[in-house]
């Protein structure tokens, strides 16, 4: 591209080695067909919750190209112990009002994962003052990429010198946008008709202290692996609400 911005902030394309990496990153991403086409499938399902959260919580709309190359909008675990679109580690979950425990755990709760995560940016946001700043963050942390831009003397991303990944991070994201907004430049041509998208669903909530989930799922017409599918916040079989907390909890509607 001639230019390319992120949130509204310009990427300095003329810096020798910015170009570089961003061509890096779209070829990786261009020639990996099967993962970018299943991706573009998926964000047709999953965007149209994730985007309005976002917008609700005054989060640029780029940052959904952030589930996107964390998750490749699946609910995976990293060998670090991240979870979810959002890749929360438990702690930091759990400081953003997350539950996270044996019987449920939030990070894998769309709705909530990325109001979570639109706090998380904004409190990175305050900090940096800079969108770009708050997205390596989001990858690096508030406190590692705060000593790098002191020690380096600089007040921007594309001025750091940081380790491999966080390196990579915003070109990723970068290419992603680039592909996402303009498939068929890049040789990906995908009808509607085979997208994915959600089965009919509406929400039931639940508080009672004992939860049988099997159970709960035959009385609304549905298998286990039905709740599982639409509901992957939910964990084991049974819940013990001891507390007699309220949870929305997804159905099929025939």
């Amino acid at each position: 591209p001639q230019s390319i911005s992120f949130a509204g902030e310009s990427v300095p394309l003329g810096k020798h080695y910015v170009l570089e990496r961003l061509d890096r990153e779209l070829l990786v991403n261009n020639f990996w067909h099967s993962n970018s086409i299943l991706v573009l499938k998926r964000a047709a399902k999953y965007f149209p919750i994730i985007e309005p959260i976002l917008q609700e919580n005054s989060i640029p709309d780029d940052f959904k190209y952030l589930a996107v190359i964390e998750s490749g909008l699946t609910h995976v675990k990293s060998p670090a112990g991240a979870e979810g679109f959002w890749q929360f580690m438990p702690q930091t979950a759990r400081d953003y009002g997350l539950e996270v425990n044996g019987d449920i755990d939030e990070r894998l709760h769309l709705k909530k994962a990325t109001k979570s995560a639109a706090a998380y940016l904004k409190d990175a946001y305050k900090e940096f003052g800079n969108w770009t700043l708050a997205a390596a963050a989001y990858n690096a942390g508030v406190q590692r990429i705060k000593i790098s831009l002191e020690e380096q003397q600089t007040n921007s991303y594309y001025n750091l010198f940081l380790n491999e990944e966080t390196s990579r991070y915003m070109y990723r994201m970068l290419v992603t946008k680039l592909i996402f907004e303009s498939p068929e430049t890049y040789g990906f041509v995908i009808p509607k008709l085979q997208t994915y998208s959600f089965p009919k669903t509406k929400f039931i909530k639940v508080s009672t202290p004992a939860i049988d989930w099997v159970a709960f799922a035959q009385s609304h017409n549905m298998s286990y692996a039905d709740l599982r599918e639409i509901n992957p916040w939910i964990k084991g079989y049974q819940l013990y609400n001891r507390n007699n907390t309220e949870y929305e909890v997804r159905v099929l509607v025939d």
